[in-house]
Order: C-alpha cells, then sequence, then structure tokens
C-alpha cells in the first residue's frame, strides 16, 4: 500500500470468518435462530433495519437482553419525525445496564490514565459500589427524579461516577469541559437550572497548571438554582466553599448506605442527558437525550459498529463537552473496558496517546483525523509498539485517503479503520464501518443499521454519486426527545425540520455510492456554490494541506448578490520557514486546477497564523464567512468555544482592512 494511495483502493477486507467472530456475525445468527431471518449481504441487513423498525429495535432489544421493569405496549406508536413514540409502557434505566454484574465484579472497567495525578482503575464492583455511594450523597442534598445534576470536569473516573448516580436516580445529567470559560458554561448550563454542581479546583495541560477557582466561582454565581456545590478534589487545587466528594462517599459507606447501587425505573424517552451544540454558530442548543434512545443506540453502535466485547478496551481522547465522551463511556454496555484520558493529547509528543494505549492493552483506538494525519507528517513510527489495536475508529471530519494509507502501513493490513460522521443530535454515528464492510480509501464505507441516511438534492429527491443534503427519512431512537426550554418544539421543527418536513436535514454535505458507501464533505452550509456549481470544502483541504509547505487551511465563498462567481478565498498556515511567495501561489493554484477543477482556483490566498477550530476540532468556515460579510467576531463565535481564543482576531482585521 504506497503512501499515496488513490481514493477508493481498497485498504481492508473483511476476515472469512467475519460471521463468527464478530458480535455482528453474532447478531445475524441470532436472527436466523430467533427470527428466521438471513441477509445475503450487508446492505440486505440494512434494508430490513429501515424497512421494518420495529422488528429491528426490538431485535436490539432482545439480543441485548434489555432489562425493562415494566413491559412496552408496541415498539414503535408514532413513527412521525419529530414526535416518534417509541417504546411506551416500557421502564427502564441506563445506568443499570453500564455496571455489570456478579460475573464482572473482578473485571477492570475503567482505566484513569491523568497528566494531573496519578492513574486510576476501577474494577467492576468498585464502580458499582462508587455509584451507589454517590446516589446516597445525591439523595441526601436532595436530588431527585427529573432534578439537573451539572458537572464543570474533566474526563476522569469521578466524572462517571457522578453521571451514573444521577442517572440511577431518573436526575438528568449535563457537563461542561474544564477548558470552557465561566461565560461559555452558565450560557449552557444557566439553559438548564441545575441544583448540585460537580467541579474541579485546577487541572495540569501538558506543562501548564491551569488553577480554575475564579472561573468556578463565577459559574457559582451565574447559577442561581444551584444549591450545593461538590469539589472532586482534582490536583491539588480546592474550591473554595465547596463540599468535599471524597468525604461525602466516605460518610456514604460509613452511615449504613447500600453497595449495590438502586435505579429509578424511567420511561423510555425520560431525559438521561443534556448534550450541548457547539456555540460556534449562536447560542448553544441544549440536546435532551433520553435512557432508552441512549441505551439502545449505544448498545447497537458499539457492538455491532466498533465491534466491542468483553475482552476489548478502547481509548479515544475526548473532553466531557462532546458526544464522543457520552459514546466511549457506554462502552461498559457491552463489558469492555475504558480508557478516561485527561490532559494535553499531544503532550509530550504526538506519541503519548499510542504508549497509553500500548500499556493498558486497548485493542479500539479512536483518534480525531487531525491526529492521524499529524501523526502522519511528524513520521511517527509504531512499528516497535507492542500494541493490540485491532480496530482504530474516527470521526469529527472527513480522513484523506493518505491517512487510511497511514493506519495501514504502521498497524498492519488486519486492522479495521473505522471511519464514521454522526452527530450531538444524535448522539451517534450515522454513517460508519462495520466489520462486515470493506474500506475504501476516502470512504466511509456505509450506512449505520437502522438508519434511514440519504442524499437529498434541492428538490428533495434522493439522489447518488452527486453531491447532496444528508438526510434521515426515518425516526431513530436516539433522535432528541427535545430541546430543552423548547415547550412548543419550535425550535426543534426549525433546527432539523425546517427544508423538508418530516424529515431530519443533518447538515452535512454528502456523497453517496451505488454501494452505500460515502464522502462527508463539509457542513452544507458552508459548501461553496460558485456560478451554480457546489463544492465540498474537505477535497480543498485534502489537496491543499498535502503541500509540505502547508500546516493547515481553510476556505470560503462570499458569493455575489448579481449572479456572478462571487470570491473564493483561501486562507493558509505555513509550514515554519515557508514564505507564500508567488511561487507557492502558483504552486497551489496549479495543484487545484490540476487535481479537482479550475472552479476550486480561489481569487485571493491569504497567510494567516492559524486556522480557527472548535473545541471538538471543527473548522470553522461558517464563522469566518460572517466575519468577512461584517459580522463582529463576538456576535459569531463565542471566544470559550473556540480552541485558540484569539484565532478569529486575524480575520476580523483582514475583513477591516478590506471594508476601508
Amino acid at each position: 500500500m504506497s503512501a499515496t494511495t488513490a481514493s477508493g483502493e481498497v485498504t481492508w477486507t473483511p476476515p472469512v470468518d467475519v460471521r463468527q467472530g464478530t458480535e455482528i456475525g453474532r447478531f445475524l445468527g441470532w436472527l436466523e435462530l430467533r427470527r428466521g431471518l438471513t441477509f445475503e449481504d450487508y446492505e440486505d441487513l440494512w434494508r430490513w433495519s429501515i424497512d421494518d423498525l420495529a422488528g429491528f429495535w426490538s431485535a436490539i432489544w432482545e439480543f441485548f437482553g434489555v432489562v425493562s421493569h415494566a413491559p412496552y405496549d408496541t415498539v414503535l406508536a408514532d413513527d412521525s419525525m419529530p414526535g416518534a413514540c417509541w417504546f411506551p409502557g416500557a421502564t427502564l434505566n441506563y445506568a443499570e445496564h453500564m455496571l455489570g454484574t456478579s460475573e464482572d465484579t473482578d473485571t477492570v472497567a475503567i482505566l484513569g490514565r491523568s497528566q494531573t495525578r496519578d492513574d486510576v482503575d476501577l474494577t467492576f464492583g468498585q464502580l458499582r459500589e462508587q455509584v451507589a455511594r454517590a446516589r446516597k450523597v445525591l439523595q441526601d442534598l436532595g436530588v431527585r427524579r427529573g432534578d439537573r445534576v451539572v458537572g464543570y470536569l474533566p474526563n476522569i473516573p469521578e466524572t462517571l461516577v457522578a453521571f451514573l448516580a444521577t442517572a440511577s436516580l431518573g436526575a438528568t445529567w449535563a457537563s461542561c469541559a474544564t477548558e470552557f470559560g465561566a461565560r461559555s458554561v452558565i450560557d449552557r448550563f444557566g439553559q438548564v437550572e441545575p441544583v448540585v454542581l460537580l467541579a474541579a479546583g485546577g487541572y495540569r495541560y501538558g506543562r501548564k497548571d491551569i488553577d480554575l477557582s475564579e472561573r468556578v466561582r463565577d459559574i457559582r454565581a451565574g447559577l442561581p438554582t444551584v444549591r450545593a456545590v461538590i469539589d472532586i478534589e482534582y490536583g491539588p487545587w480546592r474550591v473554595a466553599d465547596a463540599l468535599s466528594w471524597s468525604a461525602l462517599l466516605d460518610e456514604a459507606g460509613h452511615t449504613g448506605g447500600p453497595r449495590e447501587a438502586q435505579f429509578e425505573p424511567v420511561p423510555f424517552d425520560h431525559p438521561l442527558v443534556v448534550l450541548f451544540s457547539s456555540g460556534t454558530t449562536g447560542k448553544p442548543k441544549a440536546i435532551v437525550h433520553g435512557h432508552g434512545g441512549i441505551l439502545l443506540e449505544h448498545l447497537k453502535n458499539n457492538a455491532l459498529s466498533w465491534d466491542l466485547q468483553p475482552s476489548d478496551r478502547i481509548l479515544w481522547f475526548s473532553t466531557t463537552a462532546w458526544m464522543m465522551w457520552n459514546a466511549l463511556v457506554s462502552a461498559l454496555l457491552t463489558r469492555a473496558g475504558i480508557v478516561l484520558l485527561d490532559g494535553d493529547p499531544t503532550y509530550p509528543d504526538l506519541g503519548w496517546q499510542w504508549r497509553i494505549a500500548e500499556q493498558t492493552g486497548v485493542t479500539l483506538m479512536g483518534a480525531a483525523p487531525g491526529y492521524l494525519m499529524a501523526c502522519r507528517g511528524a513520521g511517527l513510527d509504531l512499528h516497535d509498539a507492542d500494541l493490540k489495536i485491532r480496530m482504530v475508529a474516527s470521526a469529527g471530519s472527513p480522513l484523506p485517503p493518505e491517512g487510511y494509507a497511514w493506519i495501514r502501513a504502521q498497524l498492519g493490513p488486519e486492522v479495521m479503520l473505522n471511519v464514521g460522521s454522526g452527530g450531538t443530535d444524535v448522539c451517534s454515528g450515522i454513517v460508519q464501518n462495520n466489520p462486515l464492510l470493506p474500506v475504501h480509501a476516502g470512504q466511509i464505507s456505509g450506512r449505520a443499521l437502522g438508519v434511514a441516511a440519504f442524499a437529498f438534492d434541492d428538490d428533495g429527491r434522493e439522489i447518488i454519486d452527486t453531491p447532496g443534503e444528508l438526510v434521515i427519512t426515518r425516526p431513530m431512537p436516539s433522535m432528541p426527545v427535545g430541546l430543552w426550554g423548547d415547550s412548543d418544539g419550535t425550535r426543534m421543527r426549525d433546527t432539523y425540520f425546517d427544508r423538508w418536513p418530516g424529515v431530519w436535514r443533518h447538515g452535512d454535505w454528502i456523497t453517496f455510492g451505488p454501494d452505500g458507501s460515502c464522502v462527508v464533505s463539509g457542513r452544507s452550509d458552508a459548501t461553496l456554490n460558485r456560478g451554480g456549481v457546489r463544492l465540498g470544502t474537505a477535497e480543498f483541504y485534502r489537496v491543499v494541506e498535502e503541500l509540505p509547505t502547508v500546516s493547515d487551511s481553510l476556505v470560503v465563498h462570499l458569493e455575489d448578490p448579481a449572479g456572478g462567481n462571487g470570491r473564493l478565498i483561501l486562507f493558509v498556515a505555513l509550514a515554519d520557514g515557508a514564505d507564500l511567495d508567488e511561487d507557492l501561489r502558483r504552486r497551489i493554484a496549479s495543484e487545484l486546477r490540476s487535481a479537482l477543477s479550475p472552479r476550486h482556483v480561489p481569487d485571493d490566498i491569504i497567510e494567516v497564523d492559524l486556522v480557527p477550530r472548535n473545541r471538538t476540532g471543527k473548522k470553522l468556515e461558517i464563522p469566518v464567512k460572517r466575519i468577512l460579510q461584517g459580522a463582529p467576531p463576538d456576535q459569531v463565535a463565542s471566544k470559550d468555544s473556540l480552541a485558540e481564543p484569539t484565532s478569529l482576531d486575524a480575520f476580523a482585521a483582514f475583513a477591516g482592512q478590506a471594508q476601508r
């Protein structure tokens, strides 16, 4: 496999024993034995999963042994979107499924690795006991079903314990990462009116010690509904005038508290967690996900797509603000172990995450495309590492073919690359791979089971081999229960169902092939429309960022009100020692013209120090475009939502110069 793998080239094929050695193979066997259903191939299975939603999701329920305290009346009482009604009558609890059984008591569930303190590992038995104690702590503080508990916390075991204790009570959890500033946290938590706040007083990020005491004070002042603040006592920092998490847990254990967690049975769509959108294009949406929807979706995704089994361990660097954290911790549903990683993901070097994977015996390694491409660009060599990885998963932005080639060259042809795309809105993947599908460089292998995903043209017709809007035409259980505070559903409809009533518009620009494979080209509202021809941003970046002199790039298109071609502007961050002279400008233009088309040649190529991204690594084309159209930076994106708070300043300066 060459280092310049062509798009579409096969980089992995399913093994001959795939139906015997994988969870999706076991599911197929179960369907044949229990339901009398047989499927020729994955496309056949996927088609059944969206045509017979009741049959598919009831099979997921039964196959994974969902514990229900009251039976459901029917699977799908109403298939309207929005407003689908799943499993009415059933009562269950997500947390009950996360803590294992007596058979798992001594199995390691959590491996906490941090740049702030020593390692912290918990078995399923220890996790159950801590959740039971934490549940009593919250009960003693007056937390009841329907209340909200929030955490301003890093990705550490205490965060997961607090989340599961909250869920066990039927209360609702929300979290923000510790790198968020006070204003961003208040904008999010303030919407849900929490009664308890858990916080860290500080943390270490690489070489830097970050004291959060002032931020926590401001957050506390901005949340008038909070009745109690708990300091989880992370590292040497302390939160002033707060209760001690460790002391509360100790007291709960010494006062005859239960050693095994109890669980409040709740309806299928009872609010489990509130996830927040990035807030880079407006006030963050408070997206409410229910117990049953997240339980079923994550059982399906983590077992049938990621192929997680009890002997596996997963590492996926994430903060507590990203839906990947929820997907990661839900690996406990499959009894796989999870590595919770906190700190600077590239400190002391790009190899840190791979070394943690080696030390902890990780079998599934999750990583953002930007991180994988940075490892490739730095020449990182993994051949001498004793890695047990059998799958690498990636999401968040498109991964170019060169990334596929690098994974194969470093880890071998047996390691499957599972690139997917989904989002906070469904808290899972919409399109992704699974062990039944081959991997083609630069492409996502197929649609996820139970997800009726298609590309639509402007007239709402399905299109193949042509870029279009990513839509979902039938309901998923993990679609939001609602948006917090949106009592009449107006904002929900305006967000997802504004274009075609009854059809979910996800906001991505996608091309499906006849076999179901696809390429995501970026956000549809950032798609470039030049002279009536739509151009995806991802293809620009693949070409430009392969040049050794370019380290990063961002492209925007300013439309011509008169209907002309408009102005296509490419911003580039250069490698050390490189200059944006006329020779480099000509080379960039030539590469884009030859690799893509003359329409892709920018009108202007501008140098910037860095490309703005949000905290999950996505480039911010839309905020930059709005700035260039005259909007003030503080109106298009909160600084706390940016990976680098000053990253929009250069674009504001450029816009100011252009207007003079």
